[in-house]
């Protein structure tokens, strides 16, 4: 029952929604609870215990954080000045100790799961040259374990920061991490973004399910007509590589690219509209990256929740640890302020896209592509004074448009020539393509019939240029107002609702499913 089959949106939601309308308001969450429980066991059996082990964990760990917080706040009134800082510094270390703990219990149901094969694999491998030391296991995970992890760890950090009070219904926090919209693709959550909305319970609104439906259409629009479409293709050339050369490869990377950005960002298109009907807003997922002037900012604009999540629990907290304070007063002195700022920012990157590529699964493929955007990353700064001084002295001004297209289009090269090896199998056959790529390129070879009837006929070309041009338009008209949904509700009504029966009518008309179609699975969904 994943998020864009008819069974999700046209049975499971309504369902949901009329049970939880006939509940007392007081009750609803519950329901909520109930239905995701349900989703949950729907997709994982008896593995759904693993997520609620991650629940216990997290609500007993910020329980006992801010029980060791209170009564260090109640002991210090009674205490003289000195021995505060004493008593203090005593207490932060066992909060520490439990916060480190717990993070190390949550973590450790994730690395087992999900990490302990390739682990098996590599030391096989490295100490016993292929001989089996560690036997590999039949390791089943639970649905969203990469997703909700990371919430509960974050859940963890803000109550030991003083963020937020730990939550005292065990239940409640269940809820919160997983709650059946975001479970499967995300966004990844904090808990302040939704916690109140979630336990609310207020009634179910007419405006809120008109746009919750609409924003769930949009997203079908873009998987099913777009998204579906191109899987044939990138299929095809990738599973045939050794086939292709040239602009084949080139087309495979950038196909492939769009498949997962109109897939994945409509999927959370579908999981927003979804949260939307209950009166829940979920953090955005994704802001037009194609539009991003370099690497930074695509990462900025894409997968915005993964990005905020490791800049707040990994960047900050590496960036304003000791020993970089330390390297930051001593090295401007000794190196240069650039150089000082340069590894500076290093030593807080790194861990964070070492943590970005095994987060999108247990593979050196992965791996190497968090440290592909690691070192794209530091390049773009390390260049960044010099792109200043060069446009200072030929007069360009970054507002100009086709200087902003010169380094967006820079910057489309980055991203598909790193989704070219983010898709392949293993690093081996991403090499392979991305030599093949640059053997007898011509750009003719895709309009002479073969790549054009490549799995697709006229009218699913047609179908996926005229999604390509409606999803590029709307997201133009983001980009500059900002939100297309108010601006489409403020509109007057036949407008409006012409609208909507037009997207829901494409979306019955040109969407790629029923006999005869293959079914694509969601890519996230596997990490």
């Amino acid at each position: 029952m994943e998020y864009y089959k008819i069974a999700y949106f046209l049975y499971f939601i309504p369902i949901v929604a009329f049970i939880y309308q006939l509940m007392p308001k007081k009750l609803r969450w519950f329901i909520l609870l109930m239905s995701s429980m349900a989703y949950a066991f729907y997709h994982s059996k008896v593995y759904v215990i693993y997520s609620v082990m991650t629940a216990v964990i997290s609500y007993i760990t910020a329980l006992v954080i801010e029980k060791l917080d209170k009564k260090k706040k109640e002991i210090i009134k009674q205490l003289a000045k000195e021995e505060k800082k004493i008593y203090k510094k005593k207490q932060q270390k066992k909060e520490k100790f439990i916060l480190v703990t717990g993070i190390i219990l949550i973590l450790s149901i994730l690395l087992y799961l999900k990490y302990y094969n390739f682990f098996a694999e590599n030391v096989n491998n490295i100490l016993a040259g292929g001989k089996t030391i560690l036997k590999g296991k039949n390791l089943i995970m639970p649905l969203g374990i990469s997703f909700y992890t990371l919430q509960a760890v974050g859940y963890v950090a803000d109550v030991y920061w003083g963020k937020v009070k730990a939550q005292k219904n065990p239940l409640k926090l269940l809820l919160f991490l997983l709650f059946f919209p975001t479970i499967m693709e995300g966004p990844i959550a904090a808990y302040t973004d939704i916690n109140e909305k979630l336990y609310a319970g207020e009634s179910l609104d007419v405006d809120n399910l008109a746009q919750g439906y609409i924003r769930i259409f949009w997203g079908l629009f873009k998987k099913l007509v777009i998204a579906d479409r191109l899987y044939v293709i990138v299929s095809e050339l990738f599973n045939n590589a050794a086939s292709y050369h040239g602009a084949y490869i080139a087309a495979a990377s950038i196909t492939y690219t769009l498949q997962l950005y109109m897939e994945f960002s409509g999927c959370i298109d579908i999981v927003i509209g979804s949260a939307k009907l209950f009166g829940i807003t979920l953090p955005e997922n994704f802001r037009q990256p194609f539009l991003s002037m370099d690497a930074s900012e695509f990462w900025r604009r894409w997968h915005m929740s993964l990005g905020v999540w490791f800049k707040t629990y990994i960047f900050y907290p590496v960036a304003m640890s000791g020993p970089v304070k330390r390297w930051t007063k001593y090295g401007p002195d000794k190196v240069g302020k650039n150089v000082t700022r340069l590894v500076e920012l290093a030593i807080a990157l790194l861990p964070v896209w070492l943590s970005n590529g095994l987060w999108h699964g247990a593979a050196w493929g992965f791996i190497c592509y968090g440290l592909y955007y690691f070192t794209v990353i530091l390049i773009e700064q390390a260049l960044e004074p010099v792109r200043q001084k060069a446009v200072s002295g030929l007069k360009i001004s970054d507002k100009t448009i086709w200087y902003r297209w010169v380094r967006r289009i820079k910057t489309w090269v980055i991203i598909f020539t790193g989704e070219l090896f983010f898709r392949a199998e293993d690093l081996k056959l991403g090499f392979s393509m991305f030599k093949s790529m640059f053997r007898n390129f011509k750009i003719s070879e895709l309009f002479n019939g073969a790549f054009l009837n490549m799995g697709l006929d006229r009218l699913d070309w047609i179908a996926v240029l005229f999604g390509l041009i409606i999803v590029t338009i709307v997201g133009a008209f983001r980009e500059k107002h900002k939100d297309f949904g108010a601006w489409l509700a403020e509109r007057k009504l036949p407008v409006r609702w012409l609208l909507y029966i037009s997207l829901i009518v494409g979306v019955i008309i040109l969407g790629v499913y029923g006999p005869g179609h293959e079914e694509v699975d969601l890519i996230y969904a596997g990490f």
